[in-house]
């Protein structure tokens, strides 16, 4: 009848109305645009907790004050420097949190126990408080060595997750500051401090806990990139930030090469080095930009849709005609047996296709039960256990009398 194929064309036509007018019809939505703004944020935070997060090799810049102040022979002395990497040991709990707690719950436990760990030993290098006995000290070593794999798994969990196609360039890039953050530290101290102990402990203590604090409100979980265009754009910020590394690593070194540390030069010196490594913070703010104007061209092309003709008569009616006839030639599911035998032929094949993927492969999500059980765990482990040790014994005692 006529009155059931108007009522078919009115519905047509509002629901073309509204696929034109949403926003998630066309574009990205505003959220859109500040969730990936807010992204880049959280990575620019992740760098200056990485930057800052490598005092566990920095011992050797003031364990001679304490070996002095405690009356330590150099096997003690050892032992101490063992308490603080047994702390990274027991950087397993940060791993296993991370699938339980969120990421600023993680940032706030490790940037509390290295204000804790590295405030005492300020306490006592500073000689505001006695000496502690040996194994107090041991254990608030242990902590300051602890506090770093919070942040790290923190860090490194929330931006593999947000960045899942960029994996690798997430990786390289905050392990990379977190190479340049024992330069960072020290450089910093010798350019304001000579170098003085008591107040390069106040950095280790002071700074993490300040960028942590800074990180809890922005490092959050975003979904990933959803199309090749956002993959790409990823892509080209990423090339930023390696380059912002590279001329802070060139920096650092030719500070320590030139060796001029006068009062000004050493001002000079620490304000380029902030202000290049605040300097990510452009990523973000660009970012916001481009997805601003992107919604602002993607909603005026709306409104230009909106203000011509949503449908034509002919291709309203032909489409009316077409879905009738099809609609009565149609019969319902219950009454084709065909269709139950297709269903239950289909749940067969997605249960097996289940039970093959029920191991993940390389590149996807593992728990800490099927990663043990991979031969690549093993290698890694095997790799860290004998690789990295030596190069902490080295740096531990490099710069004893």
């Amino acid at each position: 009848p006529y009155t059931q194929k108007a009522q078919r064309t009115h519905a047509l036509k509002n629901l073309s109305f509204f696929l034109l007018s949403s926003p998630m019809g066309f574009g990205r939505s505003s959220s859109s645009s500040s969730s990936s703004a807010l992204k880049w944020l959280g990575f620019v935070t992740a760098v200056w907790v990485q930057s800052v997060s490598g005092n566990n090799y920095t011992f050797s810049n003031y364990s001679d004050a304490l070996k002095s102040l405690m009356n330590l022979t150099q096997l003690e002395l050892n032992n101490l420097s063992v308490a603080k990497d047994v702390g990274k040991a027991f950087g397993i709990l940060a791993g296993l949190a991370s699938d339980r707690l969120s990421t600023p719950v993680i940032l706030l436990i490790g940037c509390f126990e290295g204000l804790l760990g590295y405030g005492v030993q300020w306490l006592v290098v500073s000689r505001t408080i006695q000496p502690l006995p040996y194994w107090q000290m041991c254990v608030f070593l242990c902590m300051g060595g602890n506090s770093t794999t919070w942040m790290n798994t923190a860090v490194l969990v929330t931006c593999i997750r947000n960045f899942r196609r960029n994996r690798g360039p997430v990786s390289g890039i905050l392990k990379g500051y977190v190479g340049l953050s024992t330069a960072i530290f020290t450089d910093l101290c010798t350019a304001l401090f000579s170098s003085d102990p008591a107040s390069f402990l106040v950095l280790l203590a002071v700074v993490p806990f300040a960028v942590c604090l800074t990180a809890v409100f922005f490092l959050r979980e975003i979904p990933p990139a959803a199309s090749a265009a956002e993959e790409n754009e990823e892509s080209r910020y990423f090339v930023v930030f390696n380059i912002v590394a590279v001329v802070v690593a060139v920096y650092l070194q030719s500070y320590d090469i030139i060796g001029i540390k006068t009062g000004a030069i050493s001002v000079a010196f620490a304000s380029i080095l902030v202000i290049l490594l605040v300097s990510p913070i452009a990523v973000p703010f660009h970012a916001f930009i481009r997805s601003f104007n992107s919604n602002d061209r993607d909603e005026r092309d709306i409104e230009g849709r909106i203000d011509e003709p949503l449908l034509r008569s002919e291709i309203v009616e032909e489409t009316v005609i077409g879905a009738a006839a099809t609609a009565d030639n149609e019969l319902p599911p219950s009454v084709n047996p065909s269709n139950e035998d297709e269903e239950n032929h289909g749940t067969i094949v997605t249960t097996e296709e289940v039970e093959k993927k029920s191991q993940p492969v390389l590149g996807e999500d593992h728990t800490i039960l099927e990663a043990v059980l991979t031969v690549d765990f093993w290698v890694l482990f095997v790799s860290f256990l004998c690789g990295v040790g030596t190069g902490l014994a080295v740096m531990n005692n490099t710069g004893k009398e």
